[in-house]
């Protein structure tokens, strides 16, 4: 069921689109060195082979599971030789490609540099935490997203039309809620749980309804793949747990990652984010135990790095909440997008040559360490936004400390 052409590629409209970016330089015959980056399961390989077969020229592929520095010079040696002056680069596919160490992937480096290999490197990780700087500037960032109902129907009623077992079944999809859920936007899961239902249906009639998918994947919880333990819910389960102040759940969801070989860092992150996100200016100490946790898993590893991850859920799920921060920063974010680049106010300037003190630049400005308390009434804020508010505190006992500090500066400009 794989496409070969961009027209048989479900998906991905805003990178293959008509007129999307990516299809633009595939069209053009020339394609940079970039990485794809999405969950599994929605076309990071497919969208390789077919790159390559359009632009017809070899296609070497490894797996960051199993290859070495040596087998990344031994492909990128075979691919300078087979390269003909008048020809696109070789393409050099490396799927998990966050899995390659330092060591293996500066050894691309030189390579990519050159033009002796086009790069296309997949990953389901956050390249800023997997993939060296030097490579990544080298590099294009594509990020995919899982599949939509309608890419996820479409192939369904294509399968069942085109493949060669399934087309000659009579198969009937009286409802997909249930396989559309379960496949959790993953291409390949949807396949598996549609081969899994077909195959335990025992005859060439198969009626396919939600209840009968249920019932088939709960007899075998392990038939679609490694993540068969929808790994999206799940983490967004223990999210929410820690964020609804219930550490028992907390703990039971993590169990469940860590039991159906989740990658400890991906947990570790999730903490991170957890902390600033939910936790904040509630308990700023969240946010360093977190960060804490992240780098003792790193340390320790399997089995040991169980401990400093409960250890951090469990003191997150316990601490009182508060995302004043994160709601503060997406306001301002909202505020320069609708604003501009509006001036910063002369005052605040900073004047190093002597033209900059004659403009005004820095003149009026007050010192606050020269005021007692460390504090003075002037305005921060660009001219056309004086006085906005961004920032609303929570009352947490923590965060009221710092809205009475406010209150005791500012007055009536802080208060609810």
């Amino acid at each position: 069921m794989r496409p070969h052409t961009l027209d048989e590629y479900v998906g991905q409209k805003h990178l293959v689109g008509e007129g999307a970016i990516l299809r633009k330089m595939i069209d053009a015959g020339r394609v940079s060195s970039f990485i794809l980056w999405g969950p599994p399961g929605v076309g990071k390989t497919t969208l390789a082979q077919i790159i390559a077969h359009k632009l017809e020229t070899p296609f070497y592929t490894l797996s960051a599971v199993t290859s070495g520095v040596k087998d990344v010079r031994d492909v990128i040696d075979r691919a300078k030789n087979n390269r003909f002056f008048s020809t696109a680069s070789p393409i050099l596919f490396i799927d998990e490609i966050h899995r390659f160490n330092k060591s293996q992937q500066d050894s691309l480096l030189g390579a990519v540099e050159r033009g002796d290999v086009t790069l296309i490197g997949a990953t389901t990780e956050n390249p800023s935490f997997e993939v060296i700087r030097p490579l990544l500037s080298r590099c294009q960032l594509y990020v995919l997203k899982s599949l939509e109902k309608d890419d996820l129907l479409e192939l369904l009623h294509r399968a069942i039309k085109e493949d060669v077992e399934l087309k000659n079944r009579n198969i009937v999809l009286k409802e997909t809620n249930a396989i559309l859920r379960y496949s959790g936007g993953d291409a390949r899961k949807l396949l598996n749980i549609l081969e899994l239902v077909v195959e335990a249906a025992g005859t060439d009639e198969v009626e396919i309804t939600d209840d009968i998918v249920v019932a088939r994947l709960q007899q075998s919880p392990l038939a679609y793949d490694k993540d068969g333990e929808m790994h999206y819910d799940i983490i967004s389960a223990f999210i929410k747990s820690i964020r609804g102040s219930d550490p028992d759940a907390a703990l039971y969801w993590m169990a469940r990652m860590i039991e159906g070989g989740e990658d400890p860092k991906f947990i570790a992150r999730r903490l991170v984010i957890s902390a600033a996100e939910d936790i904040g200016l509630a308990n700023p100490n969240a946010l360093l135990l977190a960060n804490a946790a992240f780098d003792a898993v790193n340390k320790l590893g399997w089995p040991e790095g169980r401990i400093p991850l409960a250890e951090a859920a469990v003191y997150l799920a316990t601490s009182p909440k508060s995302n004043s921060a994160y709601l503060g920063i997406d306001a301002a974010l909202s505020v320069v997008r609708q604003t501009g680049n509006l001036p910063v106010p002369l005052h605040l300037r900073n004047a190093p040559t002597e033209l900059m003190k004659q403009l005004g630049y820095s003149d009026g400005y007050k010192y606050s360490h020269d005021f007692p308390g460390n504090f003075v009434v002037q305005q921060f804020m660009p001219d056309d936004l004086q006085n906005t508010r961004l920032w609303h505190a929570q009352h947490s006992p923590s965060e009221e400390k710092q809205y009475q500090w406010m209150l005791k500066c500012w007055g009536e400009r802080y208060k609810d």
